[in-house]
C-alpha cells in the first residue's frame, strides 16, 4: 500500500502521526484532533508546491499513527515520541537541564539531607527547585555545617563502633554511634531544618531564641552559644531561600530573537517576584517544516489577537531585515507578511513549551510567552492535571508583564549577537576570502563536500554534504553505497562516487557547485578530478583538505598548497564542512555495519554466539574477511574447535564439489 492509499484509511480521530523515510526512520511527529484531515492536508500543501511541506513530503514514504482518547493524551504522546525518536523535521530541545531539589528523608530513623533532581513518593520531603542550580548544594552544605544533618551513605538503622570523618570535622552530630546524640536532639535538628527549608524563618528564630534563653538560664553556655550562632546564620540567609510552594508571582518569562534562519531564546525564572536565573537556547539549523504552523492552526499571525511580537523581538527575513507585525501593514489583514513566511513563532513556541514542561516535576503557576499558539489552552489543562495546581500560559500585551517579555527579548537579542554574529563573520566576507585563498574565478555560493568511510574495506560508503550561502543545506545531503570497489581503495571509491554524482547532475541539467571539496589528500583529489574529466567537466574547481596538516590542495596548483592561519575564518569554514561530511559518512557506515551484523550468518554456525561473532567481526573487519581467513588465523581469535567449525562451514562446498583437475599441457 503506497503512502496516498494509506492516508485514505486513517480514521478521523485524535492521535499522533509519524512520517517515515525510505530507511524506516521517523522524520516528523505531529498530533491532531482529526488524524485523517491533518495528514491529508500535507498532500494538498505539497501538491500546491508549499515550501514548508515540500522537503518533508519528498522524503516521506510511509506514515504510522497512534490513536488516543483526547487531545491531552495526544500532546503528551507527541512530546514523548519527539524526545525518543528525535525526528529531524521537529524542533528538538537539546538542553535537557533540570533544576535540583533538596530532599529530607523523613521516613528514615535518622533523616538525612541530599540534593536530587528526581521526586519520588518515598515519604521524603522535597524542597525546590532552586535557581541557580548551585544554590541547592550551598544550602545542603549549610545544613551540614549548621544543623549537623548528614548526607552520608552510612546505614543509620543500626549503631556502628565509631563515627566517620564528618563527625570529627563537625558536619554531623554522629547518630551512627550510640551516645553521641539522642533521638530527641536529632529530631529537634530535623525540625529546625524543616522550618529553614520551608522559609518559616520567623518561627525558627522564635524557637532558637527560646532554646537559647533556656540554655543560658540552665548555665549551659556552650549550647546557648550554638543557638546564638544558628540565629545569626538564619537571619543572614533569609533572602536566599526559595521553596516549592511558589506564590502567584512565580513565573517563567520567554523572549526570542530570530534572524537568518537562526534563533536565540531566553528564559527568565522569577521566584518571589525576583529574577533568580536565566537560561539560553539556540537553534542554528531549524528544519523547514519546523517553521510551519502547528497542527490545526492556520498559518497566520494576527497582530490584534496577541500573536504579534514587539519590535525588539522582530521577525527577520533571510537578508536580516527586521519585521514587526505591529509596525507592518500586510496586504491581507491577519496574514503573515511575505518576508516573515519562513518562520512561525507560534509553531516554534508550541513545540518548545511542550518539551520543556510536560515532563517537568515542577511547573510555575505563570508562563509568559511573546506569541500565542493554537494548543495553548490544551497545554494549560494538561500541565494543571500533572502539577496539581493552576497553571496559566499568558501572552501579555501591555503593562509590567509585557515589559518582562520585552526584557527577555532584549536579552535574547544580545545572546544572538554573542553566539552568532561574534563567532560567525559576515558570510559575504568569508566567501570573498575563500575565493581569493583558492584563486577561484567567482564567489563560491555552493560547496559540495565528499568523504569515504569503511572498516578495513568492508561496507564502504560515501557521503556528500552541501554548504550554500552561509548554512549547511541538509535537504541536499546525499549518501552512497560503493558498488564497484572491493577491499581498501579510497581512491577508487572516491572516483566512483564523483562519477555517479555529477553524471546524474548532467542528466538532470542541474547547475554544478561553485567548488567540489574532497576530504583527503592528493590521491583522493586526483581521483575526483579524473572522474570529472571523464564527464568533460575539466573546468570544475576541485580542492581537498588533508587531515592533521589541514593543508588545502587545489587541483591544477598542487605544487603550491594553501596553508591558512589556524584562526582563519576561511579555514574554519572548510573544516566545518569537512567535519560535517565525515560525520555524515561515519553515521551511514555505522548504520550499514549494524544492519550487516544484525543478520550475520555466523550465528548459524554451531558454537558461535553473539560475543564470538562480535570478536570475529572486530578482528577480521567483515564477514568476507572471516570467510577468507585460514584455519590458523581463525584459531588465533577463537578456540580450535570453533575455528574448525567456522572454516568447515565456509569451505564445505569446495570440499564437497572439488573442481576437476586440469589436464596437463
Amino acid at each position: 500500500m503506497d503512502l496516498h492509499q494509506k492516508i485514505r484509511t486513517i480514521p478521523a480521530k485524535p492521535g499522533v502521526y509519524l512520517y517515515k523515510n525510505a530507511d524506516g526512520e521517523v522524520i516528523y511527529v505531529g498530533k491532531a484532533k482529526s488524524l485523517r484531515s491533518r495528514v491529508r492536508s500535507y498532500l494538498l500543501e505539497a501538491s500546491q508546491a508549499n515550501a514548508k511541506t515540500g522537503s518533508l513530503m519528498r522524503e516521506a514514504v510511509d506514515v504510522d499513527y497512534i490513536l488516543v482518547d483526547n487531545e491531552h493524551e495526544a500532546l503528551a504522546l507527541e512530546n514523548n515520541l519527539i524526545k525518543q525518536r528525535k525526528p529531524r523535521f521537529n524542533v528538538l530541545l537539546r538542553d535537557d537541564k533540570t533544576y535540583p531539589y533538596v530532599k529530607l528523608t523523613l521516613a528514615d530513623r535518622y533523616p538525612k539531607v541530599f540534593v536530587t533532581r528526581r521526586l519520588r513518593k518515598d515519604g521524603s520531603a522535597y524542597y525546590g527547585p532552586y535557581f541557580p542550580g548551585n544554590l541547592a548544594y550551598r544550602i545542603v552544605d549549610l545544613i551540614h555545617r549548621t544543623f549537623l544533618i548528614p548526607s552520608c551513605k552510612v546505614d543509620l538503622s543500626r549503631y556502628h563502633p565509631r563515627p566517620c570523618l564528618q563527625y570529627y570535622i563537625q558536619r554531623c552530630s554522629g547518630p551512627c554511634v550510640e551516645g553521641l546524640t539522642t533521638p530527641d536532639a536529632y529530631r529537634e535538628s530535623v525540625r529546625d531544618v524543616q522550618l529553614f527549608l520551608e522559609g518559616r524563618e520567623t518561627e525558627l528564630e522564635k524557637s532558637l531564641t527560646r532554646r537559647m534563653e533556656e540554655a543560658a538560664l540552665g548555665e549551659q553556655f556552650e549550647l546557648a552559644a550554638k543557638y546564638r550562632d544558628l540565629l545569626i546564620t538564619v537571619s543572614q540567609l533569609q533572602e536566599k531561600q526559595r521553596i516549592a510552594s511558589a506564590e502567584n508571582d512565580d513565573a517563567d518569562v520567554f523572549g526570542y530573537h530570530f534572524e537568518k534562519e537562526m534563533i536565540a531564546v531566553n528564559l527568565f525564572h522569577m521566584r518571589g517576584g525576583k529574577i533568580v536565573d536565566r537560561r539560553e537556547f539556540f537553534w542554528e539549523d531549524l528544519p523547514q517544516w519546523d517553521v510551519a504552523a502547528p497542527d490545526d492552526e492556520p498559518d497566520v499571525i494576527n497582530p490584534e489577537a496577541g500573536a504579534a511580537i514587539s519590535p525588539r523581538n522582530s521577525l527577520r527575513d533571510e537578508a536580516g531585515a527586521g519585521f514587526s507585525p505591529r509596525n507592518s501593514a500586510p496586504e491581507k489583514e491577519g496574514a503573515l507578511a511575505p518576508e516573515a513566511a519562513t518562520f512561525s513563532a507560534s509553531a516554534f513556541f508550541s513545540a518548545l513549551l511542550k518539551q520543556i514542561y510536560i515532563d517537568q516535576q515542577y511547573v510555575p503557576r505563570n508562563i509568559y510567552t511573546p506569541v500565542d499558539f493554537a494548543d495553548r489552552e490544551a497545554l494549560c489543562t494538561l500541565l494543571q492535571e500533572r502539577s496539581g495546581h493552576r497553571v496559566e500560559i499568558a501572552v501579555p500585551q501591555r503593562g509590567e508583564k509585557r515589559s518582562l517579555v520585552d526584557l527577555a527579548g532584549q536579552n535574547a537579542k544580545q545572546s544572538y549577537d554573542q553566539r552568532f554574529r561574534t563567532l560567525q563573520p559576515d558570510t559575504r566576507t568569508i566567501q570573498e576570502a575563500l575565493r581569493d585563498a583558492l584563486t577561484l574565478e567567482d564567489i563560491p555560493h555552493r560547496i559540495e563536500c565528499f568523504d569515504i568511510s569503511h572498516t578495513q574495506g568492508a561496507e564502504t560508503v560515501a557521503s556528500m554534504v552541501v554548504w550554500q550561502d552561509g548554512a549547511m543545506r541538509k535537504s541536499d545531503y546525499r549518501k552512497f553505497k560503493i558498488r564497484t570497489v572491493d577491499g581498501i581503495d579510497d581512491f577508487a571509491a572516491m572516483h566512483e562516487v564523483i562519477l555517479r554524482r555529477y553524471k546524474r547532475v548532467q542528466e538532470e541539467n542541474k547547475p554544478m557547485p561553485s567548488l567540489v571539496l574532497i576530504d583527503g589528500g592528493l590521491g583522493q583529489l586526483h581521483s575526483a578530478a579524473a572522474a570529472l574529466n571523464e564527464l568533460g567537466l575539466t573546468l570544475q574547481p576541485v580542492a581537498s583538505i588533508a587531515k592533521r596538516e589541514e593543508i588545502i590542495y587545489v587541483f591544477g596548483a598542487e605544487n603550491e598548497p594553501v596553508v591558512l592561519d589556524r584562526r582563519s575564518p576561511v579555514l574554519h569554514l572548510i573544516q566545518r564542512i569537512r567535519d560535517e561530511s565525515h560525520r555524515f559518512a561515519v553515521t551511514y557506515h555505522r548504520k550499514r555495519r549494524e544492519m550487516r551484523d544484525r543478520d550475520s550468518e555466523l550465528l548459524a554456525i554451531p558454537g558461535v554466539g553473539a560475543r564470538t561473532r562480535m570478536r570475529l567481526i572486530e578482528h577480521f573487519g567483515s564477514l568476507r574477511g572471516i570467510r577468507e581467513a585460514g584455519l590458523e588465523a581463525l584459531g588465533s581469535v577463537v578456540s580450535p574447535t570453533t575455528a574448525t567449525a567456522i572454516h568447515t562451514y565456509f569451505h564445505a562446498t569446495e570440499v564437497a564439489d572439488p573442481q576437476p583437475e586440469s589436464s596437463p599441457r
